[in-house]
């Protein structure tokens, strides 16, 4: 069984890699080097990990607005899915998907979401990515899965998923918290190494992701998470935005972890960026 609801071990990992109802997805990725997740995938992952890429597999196409990564369209993530043998329902369902990256969650916490958002809660993280992997003495493969066939039926949970206008409307509630989970010189506006606009979202908080885990890529314990978030106990709502809602996700697993739901602005400070006129106030 799995350490916690969303997490499992390079050892459990290990103990499954055969098993029938389990897949693996490599998630690496690097913003300012597109290809170089796929290249790292080639020259060596988890046996029987199939590669799923950020801009190609787990985002729409950029438009004007939406943000740098909109959410894939249903379909064709779904039919991405199916050709890794992902299965949503009985008899061959539903798959349990194991997603890791090396860069501490922060493309794997975007599987896991998505995954979610679409219906389908057998998804987990492996904590410790690659890394935890190779560390624990496990061997890496160079060899590519074939394609199989599966059976994915999208179940949208739209509830988890906000708008620019709907952030706009309940981050004034006094009962909401709106979360930047961008580093701290990102939303205090010091430094934007890629959106037009520094700064953040007026009335937003800051929960770095990067803390949800330790440097070497393991996630701190549940009491931690809940800890963490501890000052946002009394809010009804919490949103949780980043740069394109990719690293958001993983505040997002965090707030899982911790049993405090969490919702995504998908589009996230890229989206907000491209409706003003100006550098917002902060």
């Amino acid at each position: 069984m799995p350490m916690f609801s969303s997490i499992v071990s390079a050892d459990w990992l290990q103990d499954h890699l055969h098993d029938p109802q389990v897949a693996i997805a490599d998630c690496r990725f690097n913003l300012m080097q597109p290809q170089l997740g796929a290249q790292q995938y080639q020259e060596g992952h988890i046996p029987g990990a199939y590669y799923l890429d950020l801009n190609q597999d787990l985002s729409s196409p950029v438009g004007i607005h939406g943000g740098r990564h909109p959410l894939p369209d249903p379909d064709v993530f779904a039919n991405k899915l199916e050709t890794i043998g992902i299965h949503s329902e009985p008899p061959a369902g539903p798959t349990l998907i194991v997603a890791y990256d090396d860069s501490r969650l922060a493309f794997a916490a975007r599987l896991w979401w998505l995954l979610r958002y679409f219906g389908h809660d057998r998804v987990v993280v492996l904590d410790g990515g690659l890394s935890g992997w190779k560390d624990s003495g496990y061997e890496v493969s160079s060899d590519f899965p074939s394609t199989k066939i599966g059976n994915f039926i999208p179940a949208i949970q739209s509830n988890l998923v906000l708008t620019i206008g709907q952030v706009e409307a309940r981050k004034k509630l006094p009962t909401a918290a709106l979360v930047d989970s961008r580093e701290a010189d990102r939303y205090r506006g010091e430094r934007e190494p890629i959106d037009p606009i520094a700064g953040h979202i007026p009335g937003a908080v800051n929960y770095p992701w990067q803390e949800v885990t330790n440097t070497d890529g393991y996630l701190r314990s549940p009491r931690e998470q809940r800890q963490r978030w501890q000052s946002l106990s009394d809010a009804d709502e919490v949103i949780v935005y980043c740069g394109s809602g990719v690293t958001a996700c993983v505040n997002l697993l965090s707030l899982n972890l911790a049993h405090i739901p969490g919702k995504l602005y998908a589009g996230s400070w890229s989206d907000w960026c491209s409706h003003q006129p100006s550098s917002p106030s902060n």
